[in-house]
């Protein structure tokens, strides 16, 4: 097969490699809704999987069967019911969702399986391993309600699981447990995967869905996707929705994210199934396609303190003696430090940045985005920036702005636009340094 696009492709290619690097030898916990396997795109999402596999990264595979639950439940004549976003699970939804779990299974086993030449499973030996790895528990009456086989998770054996993705083999789990008495629960695929990927501690944990994600603005169903939560952010919010009851609702998922993050896991996605290649576009590219909460204890940013003032001056001087950064004397900073976000490591600043709002022209300017050259490459950059239009945002403003004589392709390629200085707030364009020209660019909120 001939490379048509080398041009292309090369320089793609070496931007995914950072990405290559960083994920090897990581944990994910990938999971699915069964509507992804009844809109037809399971083998596509099993040849990304496969990919991911082949780069590495050890694999745990979690599958809904929610539409196939349903679907055998018509066929029987008999009623779906659920409660409180929760399966009722009687003795027939029970042996119906046996039913779909068997068929899933074989399913997802036959499409890893494959190995037909020219296409991304050829060459792949991909070994997927099933077994009684969730102990359950009922999940009882709620509320007057008795959910009769429903379950929730007790226990993960992940010990064994371990062992399982150390030696190279894809996990598959599908939504049932077993109490120690041998009774058999029907659990909810989203209960199942966080839950492991609490136990596991693992690196991701990756949620294939109905929905995009979380809106910017969540009155609004057709804005931009927000690619980064704080944890923070994502329990406010969280916090402020109604609780969801449909696989739809915007908490639905989330709630599941931020309970991830609390138990210790790294990073939550959500993410489009109809999207074809969003698991891939997710983990290696920049931006990603879906919703991330990240639970930011793991970077220390925060905003700056007094105590922070020391290691923001010895941060910035480097910069500062090389003429990237406008200089500041200890003065300016104290008086400003209420401004400041900053990255901390083991008590070590690493980064910080500066946010000065010009409120009467609903904009503020990005001053002093700094990071040590020892941690650079690392995301640290784009993570103060995702806290410094936050804070914006959270001041009503609509846009914010840098001045640069260096980095504006930095900026560029995050959002930013170049605009004439005559742009700025008049208190800023009075202030400018016509001898430094420096360059304006700006960012829409």
């Amino acid at each position: 097969m001939s490379l048509v696009f080398p041009h292309t492709f090369v320089p793609w290619f070496r931007a995914v490699a950072p990405y290559v690097h960083a994920y090897r030898g990581k944990t994910f916990v990938v999971a699915i809704a069964g509507e992804l396997v009844a809109a037809g795109k399971l083998n596509l999402f099993v040849q990304d999987v496969a990919i991911l596999h082949a780069m590495g990264i050890k694999l745990v595979l979690v599958h809904g069967f929610r539409p196939q639950v349903n679907e055998q439940l018509r066929a029987k004549g008999h009623a779906s019911q659920f409660s409180h976003g929760r399966r009722i699970t009687d003795a027939v939804a029970l042996d119906c969702a046996q039913e779909a779990a068997g068929q899933l299974r074989f399913e997802i086993e036959a499409a890893f399986s494959q190995g037909l030449p020219n296409t991304p499973m050829a060459n792949a030996t991909v070994r997927v391993v099933s077994g009684n790895f969730l102990t359950a528990r009922p999940v009882g009456i709620v509320d007057g309600v008795d959910f009769q086989q429903s379950g929730l998770v007790r226990k993960v054996d992940a010990a064994a699981i371990r062992a399982a993705i150390d030696i190279g083999a894809v996990v598959l789990l599908s939504p049932f447990g077993f109490s120690p008495t041998g009774e058999a629960f029907n659990l909810s695929m989203e209960d199942v995967a966080t839950s492991t990927a609490i136990a596991l501690q693992a690196d991701k944990l990756l949620f294939l869905t109905e929905v995009p994600g979380i809106r910017e603005d969540r009155s609004d169903p057709e804005s931009a996707i927000d690619t980064e939560l704080a944890l923070a952010e994502a329990e406010r919010l969280l916090a402020a929705l109604p609780n969801p009851t449909q696989p739809t609702d915007a908490a639905f998922y989330l709630q599941h994210c931020v309970k991830a993050c609390r138990g210790g896991v790294e990073r939550s996605h959500i993410l489009p199934f109809a999207v074809d290649g969003a698991l891939l576009m997710e983990v290696y590219t920049h931006d990603g396609i879906g919703t991330m909460v990240v639970d930011e204890k793991l970077e220390s940013l925060r905003e700056a303190t007094a105590d922070d003032i020391g290691g923001i001056l010895q941060l910035i001087e480097p910069f500062e003696q090389d003429g990237t950064l406008v200089k500041r004397d200890r003065t300016e900073i104290e008086r400003d430090i209420g401004h400041y976000t900053v990255i901390e490591h083991d008590g070590v600043i690493f980064g910080c940045a500066a946010l000065y709002p010009y409120p009467e022209a609903h904009t503020a300017e990005m001053a002093a985005l700094t990071v040590s050259p020892h941690v650079q490459g690392q995301g640290d950059g784009e993570r103060m920036l995702k806290r410094i239009e936050q804070r914006a945002r959270a001041m009503g403003l609509d846009s914010i702005f840098v001045l640069t004589t260096r980095t504006m392709h930095w900026f560029l390629k995050r959002g930013f636009q170049l605009v004439d200085p005559d742009r700025l707030p008049e208190a800023r364009k009075r202030k400018y340094n016509w001898d430094r020209r420096s360059q304006v660019l700006l960012k829409k909120l």
